[in-house]
Formats: structure tokens, sequence, C-alpha cells
């Protein structure tokens, strides 16, 4: 009686049925919305920083820049929403980071799921700590005395636009979380440039202002639409160039960092 053994691979037939992938999908969302619930810290971002700068901010600067704190709201309030959404994207590839170094992302591997939906679900519930950061911010804006002149269907539509620019951002800093291999480093590297897009803008003060040389960076950042583009919504109701500039530089991003992500992604999965 033979009683040797030979080790057989175990394999796993990969689902990659629509429905079984959007099913996955959902399924690593919810996974990434527990660990928020069991670790409400990871919310301080989109939380407590954006009611600590909407106040530091309209307090300390808005007299110095706008002559009051009212003239200021105006400029101020979709500056720091902006701000705190694109520093909620860039968790995106420090999330992604720390999964592959605690070595949850080889137990995926080993999951008979579709490999692409541990990102797509970190990514998807993303939208979730938007839509907190959005609420904290307009309501903090609202409280010391903004309002959204052009009623509520503008605002919304100011939302979507801005929440949607920064899920195509979110895309490049899980493409940063992937190239790079600590989770600090990515950090660093994540803040520099949330910094770098925020203040070399017009998020919070007129770029008309600025030196000739720094004026010209200003006006080609991305950020400077959007905030442009949310300031004509919100307080104008006008669906000005400046949206649909945000709206096709985002398009244009998705489209390049999206497949770029993903591909890098699938080498390592």
């Amino acid at each position: 009686m033979d009683l040797s053994y030979q080790a057989r691979p175990v394999t796993y037939n990969k689902k990659v049925g629509p429905k079984s992938v959007i099913t996955d999908i959902l399924v690593m969302a919810k996974r990434d919305l527990l660990k928020i619930k069991h670790n409400p810290d990871k919310l301080f971002d989109v939380t407590l920083m954006p009611i600590i700068f909407m106040i530091m901010f309209s307090f300390l600067f808005g007299g110095a820049i706008a002559g009051n704190v009212q003239s200021y709201l105006p400029i101020i309030v979709p500056g720091i929403l902006i701000q705190t959404l694109i520093s909620a994207s860039s968790g995106a590839g420090t999330q992604l980071r720390e999964d592959i170094e605690t070595g949850v992302f080889d137990r995926f591997k080993s999951l008979p799921i579709a490999r692409i939906s541990p990102l797509a679900g970190l990514l998807l519930s993303d939208m979730a700590r938007y839509a907190i950061a959005t609420v904290i911010s307009l309501c903090t804006g609202y409280l010391i005395g903004w309002r959204a002149q052009a009623g509520f269907g503008w605002l919304l539509i100011a939302v979507l636009i801005t929440v949607f620019a920064s899920w195509a951002l979110s895309w490049i800093f899980a493409l940063v979380g992937l190239l790079f291999k600590s989770s600090s480093t990515i950090s660093t590297v994540s803040m520099m440039l949330t910094m770098v897009l925020s203040f070399l803008s017009s998020a919070f003060v007129p770029i008309n202002t600025l030196p000739n040389w720094l004026k010209v960076v200003a006006q080609v950042n991305p950020v400077t639409h959007l905030v442009s583009a949310f300031k004509d919504l919100a307080n104008r109701g006008t669906f000005s160039g400046d949206a649909l500039a945000t709206i096709a530089i985002s398009c244009i991003i998705a489209a390049i960092f999206i497949p770029l992500t993903v591909k890098i992604y699938s080498k390592k999965a």
C-alpha cells in the first residue's frame, strides 16, 4: 500500500460573471465600512479637521484676506470642503499599503473572489467618508454664517461634481499606495500632494493676489477649476466652463489612472 502523499496546489475558480464581481465589490466595501465602525478614529480627518480648519481659517484670516469673516465664508467654505475631500481620497493609498504589509492582501488572493474586488471595494467605501466630510464641512459653514445662495438643488449638483472629482483623484493615491513600499512614505507623499493641490489654488485666497508666476500655477491647478465650479453652482446657480473643465479633467484622470492602477494591482494579485 502506497502511503506516500504528493501535495497539490490548491486552486480556486475565480468568479468572473458581472453579477459576482459586483457582489464581491460590495462585500469588500462593507468590510471597509465595518473597519471604520470598529475604529472611529479613522474618521478624524473628515470630522474634526474640517471643523477645526473652518473655524480657524475663518476667524484668523477672514479679516486680513476679505475684510471680515462674513465676506471670507464664500471662499473658505468651498476651500475647506474640497481640501477635506482630497485628504479623504489620499487615505485609499495608505489603507491599501497597510493591507499589503499586514498580509491581508495575500489572504484575499487565496479567496474565490474577483481579484479586483478588494481594490474596488476600498474605493467604493470611500464614498461614505466623502458623504461625512461633506455634511460636516457644510454644516460647520452654515453655523458660522455661510449660505448657498442658489438653493439646495444647485448645491447638490456642486457636491456631486466635487465628490466625483475626489473619487477620480483617489485612483492616483491608490496607485501611490501600490508603488511605494512603506505606509509612512505614502502618508507623507499623499499629504504633500494634498497640500500642493489645495494651497496652490483659489481654495483659500483669490488668485489675483498671487505673484504672476504663482498665478500661472494656480490657474492650471485642477483644484482651482473645482473651487470655481463649486462657487458658480452653489452661489450663482450657473453651470460654468469651470464645471465642464472639472468634469473633463476628472474623466481624463479616471481614464488614465483606473486602468493603470488596476494593471499594477493585478500583477501584485
